[in-house]
């Protein structure tokens, strides 16, 4: 009886993580009201948590917390649950007919655990090999930028990134690998500060032994995959 009820501990835990969409699960009426009034009723959220973990919400150093953890919400690391702050995406011909594959790596990564809150801050390593359009390399950074500004998971973020470049780019041959320290596991539970998630998505031509080995010898990765 006592494994059973282990098991059902184990199997309830798993249930708590597991991943059901490359989508972001998003409410229908997500976007029903408007910003400033979700930040106001965050505001309340949080003031409400602080009182009920014991703080004094009058002194000087706390009484802005909650109105300033709102906006961040809202305006800043969460500001990719809207799409209307999706970045375009413009391309070009590729007249210069370079026809190797396009890295931009070292990608700063800021993103937020959907288990903990908790932060998630690497790097993004991204590439592509043109299908006769070129993307405008800040763009790059910033479609990263954008699914990084919501509750993710690392396996999700990855394969969003691949998906919207191989929309914007019109081709399959598209890679992302991040390599991130999780703040879940680096500041709380186990508290491994050493240790850091790896996640890969190849697309097209990176599925080929020889494209993805060359793309990882680009970023200095020594992980097979």
């Amino acid at each position: 009886m006592k494994l059973d009820s282990n098991l059902d501990e184990i199997n309830a835990l798993g249930d708590d993580h597991i991943g059901t969409s490359t989508n972001t699960p998003m409410r229908e009426d997500a976007f029903e009201i408007s910003n400033e009034e979700k930040i106001d009723i965050i505001k309340a959220d949080v003031k409400h948590i602080m009182e009920t973990l014991g703080l004094d919400l009058n002194d000087d150093s706390l009484k802005g917390t909650p109105n300033r953890v709102a906006k961040m919400f809202v305006k800043e690391i969460f500001s990719g649950l809207d799409p209307r702050n999706k970045p375009s995406a413009s391309t070009f011909d590729n007249k210069y007919k370079y026809g190797e594959m396009l890295v931009e790596k070292n990608i700063t990564v800021y993103s937020t655990c959907e288990h903990h809150l908790l932060p998630i801050v690497g790097r993004a390593h991204v590439a592509y090999i043109s299908n006769g359009t070129v993307v405008g390399l800040s763009k790059m950074n910033r479609i990263v930028d954008y699914f990084s500004n919501r509750p993710q998971v690392q396996e999700r973020l990855t394969i969003q990134i691949v998906k919207e470049l191989q929309k914007v780019l019109n081709t399959e041959d598209v890679a992302c690998v991040i390599d991130a320290k999780h703040l879940c596991v680096n500041s709380r539970g186990i508290r491994d500060v050493d240790s850091s998630t790896v996640t890969s998505e190849f697309g097209g031509k990176f599925k080929e032994k020889e494209t993805r080995r060359e793309f990882l010898d680009y970023i200095k990765l020594d992980t097979t995959f």
